[in-house]
């Protein structure tokens, strides 16, 4: 298995492997877990740990955590209802010159998004929903949704900085 490894061997996941492709990716993931709270944090140390070692966006570690755990609590909670028969895909490319890509989907009906986004945060403030989104806008860079809100793509790119 050279250039393979498990991202997640603690849950009863699927297809969980992460590559070195040659060219601009230095890091492609393509990983499905079950629909468990309990399964969040372990996929998210593991993945995080190759974001981390390999920096593929070196001192915004933080802002793609916070992210991928915001949008795999929404895909089991509201998206999967935490349905032990439901699965959440997870795709995570870390491309070189620093950025990191990432897809969540799960396998629910989506959402009705003015009612969850109104004009791009949650329509009700005091609502028990909607803040996830806007923490997954607050610290990526991109953040759309697809397939009737059942997967999410984010983005988070290294800002150059201007040499004095």
């Amino acid at each position: 298995m050279n250039g393979m490894r498990s991202l997640n061997s603690a849950t009863n996941s699927q297809s969980q492997t992460s590559r070195k492709r040659p060219g601009s990716s230095i890091l492609e993931i393509d990983s499905w877990m079950p629909s468990k709270i309990q399964a969040i944090s372990p996929v998210v140390k593991r993945l995080m740990g190759l974001i981390e070692r390999l920096q593929c966006v070196p001192g915004a570690e933080f802002d793609v955590e916070v992210a991928i755990r915001e949008a795999l609590g929404n895909a089991v909670v509201h998206g999967n209802n935490e349905d032990p028969l439901k699965k959440v895909h997870i795709r995570c490319r870390c491309e070189a010159g620093g950025e990191v890509s990432v897809m969540v989907s799960d396998q629910g009906s989506g959402f009705d998004f003015p009612k969850i986004l109104g004009n791009g945060l949650a329509s009700n403030a005091g609502a028990a929903y909607g803040h996830g989104i806007e923490l997954m806008k607050a610290y990526m860079d991109d953040v759309h949704f697809e397939r009737g809100g059942s997967e999410v793509h984010m983005r988070k790119r290294l800002r150059a900085t201007a040499c004095s």
